[in-house]
């Protein structure tokens, strides 16, 4: 075996055990997307029960369990998440928003998307480049303190919005603007 084989046969055998760790590392972290997700549902149903006979009626479920926004003028937000079907992950998706404006301040939340009927979640799953909060179908947004009934909501929007489990302090909450991208496994 002349020494270009070897360096070939060494940078192939390098090239794949990286490419194994990196599909490793992809697929654990799909499975800690999936683990905050189900904590995030219990802490939801728990804190918010009215949100139980939302999550049962609705044709999916986005839950976004981690969302860093930061601003100081110029700001944004990201998070990671899944899209349940009938209580199974059949997605995930990243959260991206950016914005200016007076803002000052960091925090985290959580929030969930639940899409009222199977057009919006159709809608949803098959938008290329990203889908826009808001933009692209009547939605609402509920925040921890609204006592706003949830039966009337599913009725009047396509995807109810709620956000939940805030900490940290930052001037403003909107998910108008934020961008949904699938992610790849």
């Amino acid at each position: 075996m002349g020494s270009w084989s070897r360096r070939g046969f060494l940078g192939g055998a390098v090239a794949s055990a990286a490419t194994g760790a990196y599909a490793q590392n992809k697929e654990g972290r799909f499975n800690e997307i999936d683990s905050q997700v189900d904590s995030a549902i219990i802490y939801l149903l728990t804190t918010r029960p009215e949100t139980e006979e939302l999550r049962d009626r609705a044709s999916g479920l986005l839950m976004i369990p981690i969302v860093t926004k930061a601003g100081l003028g110029f700001g944004g937000s990201y998070g990671e998440g899944a899209l349940r079907v009938d209580g199974a992950t059949v997605d995930y998706f990243s959260a991206l928003q950016l914005n200016w404006g007076l803002q000052l301040g960091a925090k985290q939340y959580s929030y969930a998307l639940f899409f009222m009927n199977d057009e919006a979640l159709d809608r949803f799953r098959e938008s290329s480049g990203g889908w826009q909060f808001g933009a692209d179908l009547e939605a609402v947004v509920i925040d921890e303190g609204d006592q706003t009934g949830v039966n009337t909501l599913e009725r009047l929007y396509d995807v109810v919005g709620i956000v939940f489990g805030q900490a940290g302090f930052h001037a403003g909450m909107s998910l108008e603007g934020t961008v949904y991208n699938r992610l790849r496994p």
